[in-house]
């Protein structure tokens, strides 16, 4: 009897999560009758009109924009609403420290001011700056590729969330291709492109990075970054899904849907009880 490679049951495995994730996802998404998350390589339908086509990842939601009255969560309120190892299931796990790619690749420089704030910006996991409120975070490993999520939640004015997410939408064409340098990879290849993701929040912005270049010894080496920013009323999600083995990006786009999904639940209920 002959048994599959150890990376073909990683994937099955990765799949099988993945796909539980976009069905609850999905479940989410019908009854709020906005868009599903969708698979890698699956065309989304077209816009309505061309009026709305104009930037559609940081555009707002009519029927997601908060109250006049909205006020910010509290962090016991946000530490509920962050996502845990079981919201993804196997492989997934509480985080086991700082990926070392982090240092090795992403900690690089290049000439262009916008492509260099957004290497600084995932670098430094302040794509917003410091928070202007309460905050958290957690951070999960892949234990079965190395590779690393992190999820925050913190307040930041929204119109500065809002210009952020505007200029996320200008880098694909920006910073397409372009050429950095890091300590521990010396030359790399950066690649940015749209990252979709499902219409989540008040407004929203993808992306996704790919860095190639040579690790130490000369093995050619490949991190893939996935990069999703949502607006939640007075909160920001701020998601990050990398590493240097296979990286999903339908786990950042399930993710960011069932995120959005549980932190306006949980400021609905606190918009209740005030």
């Amino acid at each position: 009897m002959t048994h599959a490679p150890a990376a073909a049951r990683v994937l099955l495995a990765s799949a099988l999560s993945v796909t539980a994730l976009l069905t609850t996802a999905s479940c989410m998404a019908g009854e709020r009758d906005v868009p599903r998350a969708l698979p890698a390589g699956v065309p989304e339908e077209p816009p309505a009109s061309p009026s709305a086509a104009a930037s559609p990842s940081a555009a707002a939601s009519p029927a997601a924009r908060p109250s006049p009255g909205a006020q910010t969560l509290n962090e016991e309120q946000l530490r509920a609403a962050l996502l845990t190892e079981a919201d993804l299931g196997e492989p997934w796990v509480a985080g086991r420290g700082t990926a070392t790619w982090r240092d090795g690749m992403l900690k690089a420089r290049t000439e262009n001011a916008d492509c260099h704030r957004l290497l600084d910006s995932l670098y430094t996991e302040e794509l917003f700056g410091p928070p202007s409120g309460p905050s958290a975070t957690a951070t999960l490993d892949d234990a079965s590729t190395d590779s690393q999520l992190r999820y925050q939640l913190a307040a930041h004015p929204p119109a500065d969330v809002d210009r952020v997410l505007s200029w996320m939408d200008t880098l694909p064409e920006k910073c397409e291709r372009f050429e950095a340098t890091a300590a521990g990879a010396g030359g790399l290849l950066v690649e940015v492109a749209e990252l979709p993701l499902p219409e989540a929040g008040d407004a929203r912005a993808g992306l996704r990075l790919t860095m190639t270049g040579e690790a130490s010894g000369g093995a050619p080496s490949r991190l893939t970054v996935t990069v999703a920013a949502v607006r939640v009323g007075e909160e920001t999600i701020t998601l990050t899904n990398g590493g240097l083995g296979t990286v999903l990006p339908e786990v950042t786009q399930a993710m960011t849907q069932l995120g959005a999904d549980r932190l306006t639940e949980i400021g609905r209920q606190e918009r209740l009880r005030v």
